[in-house]
């Protein structure tokens, strides 16, 4: 298999982390202008050019939780992303859109204004991200009370989506210390092997995040 990708990538490292819990084994490419060949392959296989896009054999499959699906039906490890009870399914799948869509595209919000020339600022809409921030930490914290992972006791897909979401977030939208369980699930994300691993590859990207990276983590 074949994931076009880049190690700094908050949903490329959602996938990783699935790929190193199960000892998957894969070829990394990589994702950046000084790889124009593996560029130009993304746009040929996703037009849209989002990553990160998994490739196997004849197969493409793109969008992080579908690749992750793939992996659990197609390459099955130890570790099993949805559990095999339907309900349990579903309250695996409604985190991973949680920590997606409340959690991941707020932060990357609040970063990709960093980018934007001075005169185009949008001051209203990384406010309000930041209080979709603020709300997310809030429905956490007791959804978070006594659980070692986020759907209970085992490590499923939506510890993938938790990780570089929580992880990221922290960085532009510090997690209150009143949220203790919401940091304490983040460190335990951090002090997971498979994560650890993702965060360490991605250290000499650092210098790119637009906010600039805090001296931590």
């Amino acid at each position: 298999m074949e994931l076009y990708a880049h190690p700094f990538s908050s949903y490329c490292q959602k996938v990783l982390v699935a790929l190193y819990e199960n000892a998957i084994p894969f070829e990394f490419r990589m994702l950046s202008p000084e790889h124009a060949q593996n560029m130009d392959e993304l746009a040929r296989l996703w037009p849209l050019r989002r990553m990160p896009v998994l490739v196997d054999g004849s197969r493409t499959v793109f969008e992080s939780s579908i690749i992750i699906d793939y992996l659990d039906q197609h390459h099955r490890g130890p570790v099993r992303w949805l559990p095999d009870s339907p309900d349990a399914a579903l309250e695996v799948r409604m985190l991973d859109r949680f920590f997606d869509q409340y959690v991941m595209t707020p932060m990357q919000r609040i970063v990709a204004d960093y980018l934007r020339p001075a005169e185009h600022r949008d001051a209203y809409g990384v406010a309000e991200a930041r209080k979709l921030l603020d709300s997310a930490y809030a429905w956490l914290e007791p959804t978070l009370a006594g659980r070692e992972w986020a759907a209970g006791g085992a490590f499923t897909l939506a510890d993938c989506a938790a990780a570089p979401s929580l992880f990221y977030a922290d960085w532009v939208h510090p997690i209150p210390d009143a949220r203790g369980n919401v940091r304490a699930y983040r460190n335990r994300l951090l002090a997971r092997p498979s994560f650890a691993r993702a965060v360490d590859e991605a250290r000499p990207y650092r210098p790119l995040f637009p906010p600039g990276a805090p001296d931590r983590d």
